[in-house]
């Protein structure tokens, strides 16, 4: 019988929500993510691969989660706590801790990152089939894979393609709502086909993209593999492999929380959900401040 792994899916810490840069983890952000770096260290976790997009606040996580594992995470240039800009993405060794680092990524691969990152007309699909099709030739075991088809959606592009008219930026209780009922909005007329929001992929390739690296770490490994992404395209992940209609997607997206752990267990043939969005990194009075949503 063929062994189980276990899939690790975090979304990003806090991010700075409401303010001009978006992709970037707030100071709670940080502290969030170097303490489930604790938590998970506490439980001697080893990881076979480290998946993330290739968005700073994705790198910016995966190096507090290494933080607090004791380990020594390389991430791109300007990518780090401090919020100077990311540079072009690329493949990134291994921390110390793990196994060795990956060979170089091949040249057409990098270029597919470099289009993903400079907000090039790509398709996300087009993107993570690039990637995926020789990702296991460019990752080693322990490596850490930077894969475009887990980048988030854009949301000010959803919520443009249904609300055309500028909106002041959300800075009240009834003003954050007004922005969730119009995100929900414009994600279900994009996952039906009805829109399509400026620069983003279909919705079929969003979640092509997504099904893609579930798909590598399915055929690639059989230990435990950490990936850190966002909000949708963890719900999404979770949603396909349970076969949920697009509006339940969508529910399951507005409630996950930064920094929170989801599992899969995984064979070769499928994945299967164990957990959902929980936190038990931060399950103490001490951090009952430090739960947020966006």
């Amino acid at each position: 019988m063929k062994p189980m792994g276990t899939l690790y899916l975090v979304r990003h810490g806090q991010a700075s929500f409401g303010a001009e840069d978006y992709d970037r983890l707030s100071d709670l952000g940080q502290r969030q993510s170097v303490r489930l770096g604790e938590y998970l260290g506490g439980k001697a976790l080893k990881f076979d691969a480290v998946l993330t997009g290739t968005l700073r606040r994705h790198a910016q996580t995966w190096a507090g989660i290494a933080e607090g594992m004791g380990l020594q995470a390389q991430i791109p240039n300007g990518a780090g706590a401090h919020g100077r800009s990311a540079g072009p993405p690329q493949a990134r060794p291994a921390p110390s801790g793990l196994s060795a680092a990956a060979p170089d990524v091949p040249a057409h691969i990098r270029t597919a990152r470099r289009a993903s990152a400079s907000g090039a007309g790509t398709s996300s699909a087009a993107l993570a089939s690039s990637a995926g099709a020789d990702a296991a030739a460019v990752a080693s075991v322990g490596a850490h894979i930077e894969w475009p088809g887990l980048n988030e959606y854009d949301s000010h592009a959803v919520i443009e393609a249904v609300h055309p008219q500028p909106l002041p930026k959300p800075d009240s209780p009834e003003g954050y709502r007004h922005h969730f009922r119009l995100l929900r909005d414009g994600l279900a007329q994009w996952m039906a086909g009805v829109v399509s929001p400026k620069g983003m992929p279909e919705y079929v390739d969003f979640v092509h993209g997504i099904t893609s690296a579930l798909d590598h770490i399915r055929h690639s490994y059989t230990g435990n593999v950490l990936l850190v992404s966002s909000g949708g395209p963890i719900a999404t992940a979770v949603g396909h492999i349970l076969g949920s209609p697009p509006e339940k997607t969508i529910e399951l997206n507005m409630r996950i929380r930064n920094s929170a752990l989801t599992e899969f267990a995984f064979n070769p043939k499928r994945h299967m959900l164990l957990t959902y969005n929980t936190l038990p990194h931060l399950d103490h009075a001490d951090y009952k401040d430090w739960v947020t949503y966006a």
